[in-house]
């Protein structure tokens, strides 16, 4: 039985997703997203920790090689349904509750900004049982903490097959926290997100 194929009833009214990814993470998050069709609704925010001296090319990466629409996130800007926002190097990037974006350089968090829980906590007070968060490959502990605080207060959680993940330590340290909602590989992952489409309508 398809894990991925029979979670669409369990996973229905998400109104955003917010992904985590480090060490390996630009290759699983092509992987994830390359599966989304054009008209896909959904907003989708991520963080990837990358050196903070150099300007990010993941935005224009992204775009040529995805179906929807993809931007670096802005301080201040409304969140778009059908759009991939990536966090800015050397920013925090949080969601506000009127639906915006924030950047911050506030202390980093496990070494890192953007962190991930810093994404992940404020997405769960805003959307509360109406958020995705998915945890990916990884070679510290970010995103742990926040993906439990998702899941506290309601949200669905998934986690890279730690067994398939480039590097292991992010996905194993969230599954020493929490018991997340669904353990998958990045193609039931992407298989997910495609099911989450019908349901948002």
């Amino acid at each position: 039985m398809n894990e991925a194929a029979a979670s669409p009833a369990l996973v229905s009214g998400v109104q955003a997703i917010v992904v985590g990814a480090s060490a390996g993470g630009v290759e699983a998050l092509l992987s994830v997203f390359g599966a989304l069709a054009p008209g896909f609704n959904l907003p989708i925010i991520a963080v990837l920790h990358l050196p903070d001296e150099r300007r990010s090319q993941l935005a224009e990466v992204f775009d040529r090689r995805l179906a929807i629409p993809v931007v670096e996130a802005r301080d201040k800007e409304t969140i778009q349904p059908g759009t991939l926002y990536f966090a800015t190097p050397g920013y925090h990037l949080s969601v506000e509750h009127d639906h915006s974006l924030s950047l911050s350089q506030e202390e980093r968090v496990h070494h890192s900004r953007p962190a991930i829980d810093y994404l992940f906590e404020s997405a769960a007070d805003v959307y509360g049982p109406n958020l995705l968060a998915i945890l990916l490959t990884g070679a510290n502990q970010d995103g742990a903490r926040g993906l439990a605080q998702v899941k506290q207060l309601g949200g669905t959680t998934v986690i890279q097959d730690p067994a398939e993940a480039r590097v292991a330590v992010m996905p194993m340290a969230a599954l020493a926290l929490h018991t997340p909602d669904h353990i998958l590989t990045l193609s039931r992952i992407g298989d997910l997100l495609a099911f989450l489409e019908p349901s948002s309508c």
